[in-house]
């Protein structure tokens, strides 16, 4: 077989992307599972036409077809050795909604929460919906079958699917849906399904989530020999879905959540079968060490109150209205049986709650100790009159084999999603152990190997252990009416690979993993940190309208290599010595981190505390040790440094950079984008307008003694910020203590690499702060990434640094002190368009900001999302058309769309990028608040617009 000739002829022959790369195949070689297979070639078809001829050069040539959607199959079914077909780049368009009928005609890569937001239009939804809503596909959700919390009451998809246009391995594209007309269109299949009547009727479907193996039981003529339902959850072994027919149902009109507390997971699920004549919406359990992972990592306030126990059932229940639903769910307790229960209505707390469940699988992947946990017994599951026996069973299992996992899922149903720390990096032995027990176990019981996720990789080579050899043969001669030469999806399900073949398993010992990982991130080992991506795929997601900020290159360019999970892979793959070379250099570790904005935003947006900046600051510091840098890292990355030569000459710059030709020469020398601008120096840095290192004369005798640090970005470029900041500490009631030069985080040295500087930076920065850090100071960073440096990077940089915990935990935002210390701020009534920086975001989150705001009355319009700039990114060449793309996705449209808004950015590159795009001026939170306080004292209030810089 010779590849290149079959990419030249896929080029020819189709209009979407071929791509064989060795980067975009190290992309693909996985997806949310613990199974590497790296394809050949990768195909992202933009018609149906694309993948019928596709399909037929693989067939001509011999070369395997496995299709994927978004990639966050848990078992290894959305991989494959040969062509991987990816339906979400390009074929994700919803067709058409008929409201009357109730049906939705869609392409297969149309993302499940699009689908939603459709038919929410019309009062409608899509019943199954699993925790990957955001970014899962339809397409994807067909081929295993998905469920989700509310399976319960809307059933599988198989149940909600009603015709599928459908390519066969023959070439032939045909509609299915129920019915003699339906079956008869498949040669051989009425005769199969006569032949097989007795093993259908015994052995499939014989509980509502055995979704493991094939869904025969549709065929059955009392089932309406419903072929669209049957190939549901055949995991792309049985050809292609080109185009679906799906059924619609109505949105419930109202709901509340009833979170009941149990003393364990097993007593939580020996009280299902006594709530489900209850009707519930959805059932899901939920363990309490799962709950302790959030709140290890994102605090304390991540979690609301959780009634007592260690183990709870968080179960929605529906009414014609929110009263109604509240006082089912009050009826409901009454049969519960639980130690504590608290009961909210449909709202904030209610949706926190149901968003540590949407990321169990992120948040599962460690364990309560912190150990790497891996899918393998994702998703099993047994009749729910049974689960209470099995998960205690189950316990006794993963006690016996010294293993851990964090149990929850969808215990209406009774599936169990648990991942467990298998010891894969150095004895696979245990997974193959333990997983042909717990296959053992859940057939004792009736259950089901998967009951949701299928079974892919991960567990066909159990199936023997639930199905009988007739049951497995009546399976394969159904894949053989489809596809007789198993070109789609092999090694899956039917004649399966064993599950412990193909394991994507870290080599956390290889020489570039132990080769001084400069950061302490996961014991100080890359190959640790970066096998934290399980490949969920939360980075493919639009996060923003609930807040997120991940990941900005991709919302831009829908392209996987630029999520984190993509550019995951490709740093797992060359640590491990796959694919990709063995080497910090490899071009494919800098093509897939290129376009990483370093916004920190997946260390906080993805539950698997993945932090893509840091790893790329790493392979920056790596590649170039003892080599000639690009020119913007010693340029951008040291431009505190030229800042602070330039001092006094600013207003002379400004004259130089005002003539067009010149400003444009002296940008390209710089290592930036010409059709960037240059900052406008202030007439003086604030060092030398109000002197530095000395107090401001306030009583030493006041209760908040703080340190106002001011950056280099602060003092040399926007000394109004600072000056403003005084103003407003002072009304505050502060002591106040300026710090005096040489503080500087390193910031633009460590998101270049530059990371022996950076250490170097911050160790003299400890110096100068604490000393007043140690006087009992706290420190008010102006500068939100320069302030988050100090919350995160450095402890991460130098953390057997005593000065660095202080001076880290006693550094704060001026929006977390001022809300700390009670003040009461002015009133403003000011209506505010705010970008958040990222890093504000990502490290202290923006919730005391707009705390203070609305203390103030000011109405706040929040711009969720990266403004595209990100320090030095937008600046450098070759990211200008990236840079402008997210604006435009973000805060260019907020303020197009609320134009009469003031925009608010105390991250200076955010201000810079408003500037710059939008010819609007943005002040810093200080200033608002400052102008608030004299306009307090004035008779009139002054409210100043204007052209960039005025404010």
């Amino acid at each position: 077989m010779n590849i290149d000739q079959i990419v030249e002829e896929l080029t020819a022959a189709i209009a979407g992307v071929v791509d064989s790369s060795t980067r975009r195949r190290a992309e693909y070689s996985t997806d949310a599972s613990n199974y590497r297979v790296v394809p050949q070639v990768v195909v992202m078809p933009k018609t149906a036409d694309d993948v019928v001829e596709a399909v037929r050069i693989a067939r001509r040539h011999g070369l395997a077809v496995t299709g994927r959607g978004a990639g966050t199959s848990c078992a290894g079914n959305a991989v494959g050795p040969g062509l991987v077909l990816d339906f979400s780049r390009f074929m994700n368009r919803i067709i058409s909604i008929d409201p009357e009928n109730r049906t939705a005609v869609v392409q297969p890569g149309v993302v499940l929460s699009d689908l939603q937001r459709a038919a929410a239009v019309h009062g409608l939804r899509f019943g199954p919906d699993p925790s990957t809503a955001t970014r899962c596909t339809i397409g994807g959700m067909i081929g295993n079958n998905a469920c989700g919390p509310h399976g319960l009451s809307y059933g599988r998809t198989a149940d909600n699917v009603h015709r599928l246009r459908w390519l066969t391995g023959s070439g032939h594209v045909v509609e299915l849906g129920a019915g003699k007309d339906a079956t008869a269109r498949i040669p051989g299949l009425d005769e199969f399904i006569t032949a097989n009547l007795e093993v259908l009727r015994l052995e499939f479907g014989r509980f509502g989530r055995q979704i493991s193996g094939y869904s025969l039981e549709h065929l059955l003529p009392e089932n309406g020999a419903n072929l669209a339902a049957a190939l549901t959850g055949t995991e792309g072994t049985c050809g292609i879905i080109l185009e679906a027919e799906v059924r619609l149902v109505p949105l419930a009109a109202a709901s509340a959540l009833a979170v009941l507390g149990y003393p364990d997971m097993p007593a939580a699920a020996d009280a299902v079968p006594g709530l489900l004549p209850h009707r519930p919406l959805a059932l899901e359990g939920l363990d309490a060490q799962l709950v302790d992972v959030v709140r290890n990592a994102k605090g304390e306030h991540a979690v609301p109150t959780m009634p007592a126990g260690n183990g709870w059932l968080m179960v929605e229940v529906g009414g014609a209205t929110s009263e109604e639903a509240v006082a089912a769910a009050e009826r409901m307790v009454l049969d519960a049986g639980a130690i504590d229960s608290l009961i909210l209505p449909a709202g904030p707390e209610a949706t926190r709650l149901w968003q540590i469940r949407a990321d169990g699988a992120g948040l599962a992947g460690r364990t309560a100790a912190g150990t790497q946990a891996w899918p393998g017994w994702e998703d099993s599951a047994v009749p729910p009159e049974h689960l209470g026996d099995y998960l205690r069973d189950l316990e006794l299992l993963m006690a016996r084999e010294n293993v851990s996992g964090l149990a929850y899922g969808h215990f209406g149903d009774g599936c169990v999603h648990v991942r467990i720390d298998f010891p894969l990096d150095d004895d696979a032995g245990v997974m193959r152990r333990f997983l042909t027990a717990a296959a053992e176990l859940v057939a004792k019981y009736g259950g089901s190997l998967s009951g949701e996720h299928g079974d892919g990789r991960a567990r066909g080579e159990l199936l023997k252990t639930m199905y009988s050899p007739r049951a497995l043969a009546a399976m394969a001669g159904f894949k053989a009416l489809f596809d007789l030469q198993d070109i789609f999806n092999p090694g899956v399900i039917i004649n399966p690979d064993p599950f412990d073949a193909h394991l994507r398993r870290p080599h956390a010992g290889n020489l570039l993993a132990s080769d001084g990982f400069a950061f302490a991130h996961d014991g100080g080992n890359i190959t640790n940190a970066v096998h934290r991506c399980v490949g969920v795929g939360k980075c493919r997601a639009d996060l923003r309208e609930e807040g997120g900020f991940m990941c900005p290159s991709y919302l831009a360019t829908k392209d996987e290599k630029d999520t984190t999970r993509g550019r995951a892979r490709v740093l797992q793959e060359m640590l491990n010595g796959g694919v990709v070379d063995m080497s910090w250099k490899s071009p494919e570790v800098h093509e897939a981190l290129d376009l990483c904005l370093s916004c920190k935003a997946c260390a906080s947006d993805c539950p698997t505390g993945i932090d893509m900046a840091m790893y790329k600051s790493e392979a920056l510091h790596q590649s170039y040790k003892g080599r000639l840098r690009p020119l913007s890292h010693y340029t951008l990355g040291r431009l505190p440094a030229w800042l602070g030569l330039i001092g006094p000459l600013g207003p002379l710059v400004n004259k130089v950079a005002s003539v067009g030709i010149l400003r444009r020469t002296m940008l390209r020398l710089a290592g930036a984008d010409p059709r960037r601008s240059l900052p406008t120096f202030p007439r003086a840095p604030f060092r030398a307008l109000a002197g530095a290192g000395s107090p401001t004369g306030h009583a030493a005798s006041s209760a908040h003694k703080v340190l106002l640090w001011v950056d280099s970005f602060s003092d040399a470029l926007s000394p109004e910020v600072p000056l403003a900041a005084i103003k407003v500490l002072q009304a505050a009631g502060c002591d106040i203590e300026i710090a005096g030069p040489g503080a500087c985080c390193g910031l633009t040295l460590i998101s270049t690499g530059q990371l022996t500087a950076a250490k170097a930076a911050l160790r003299k920065t400890l110096d100068v702060l604490h000393p007043h850090v140690a006087d009992g100071r706290t420190v008010i960073g102006l500068e939100p990434s320069c302030t988050a440096v100090l919350r995160s990077d450095l402890l991460e940089l130098l953390p057997d640094d005593d000065r660095a915990r202080q001076v880290s935990g006693r550094t704060r935002t001026v929006a977390e002190f001022l809300t700390s210390i009670n003040w009461e701020p002015p009133a403003s009534g000011e209506r505010i368009l705010a970008q958040p920086h990222c890093h504000h975001n990502a490290v202290m989150g923006y919730g005391k900001d707009l705390e203070l705001l609305t203390s103030m009355g000011c109405d706040v319009d929040v711009s969720n999302g990266c403004c595209g700039l990100a320090g030095n990114f937008g600046m450098e060449k070759g990211h200008y058309e990236i840079s402008v793309a997210i604006a435009e996705q973000g805060i260019l449209g907020k303020i197009a769309a609320t134009p009469d808004r003031d925009v608010l950015a105390d991250g200076f590159s955010c201000r810079t990028q408003v500037a710059d795009l939008a010819g609007r001026g943005s002040r810093h939170i200080v200033q608002i608040i400052a102008e608030a306080l004299d306009s307090s004292a004035a008779p009139e209030p002054v409210v100043r617009r204007g052209l960039p810089g005025s404010r």
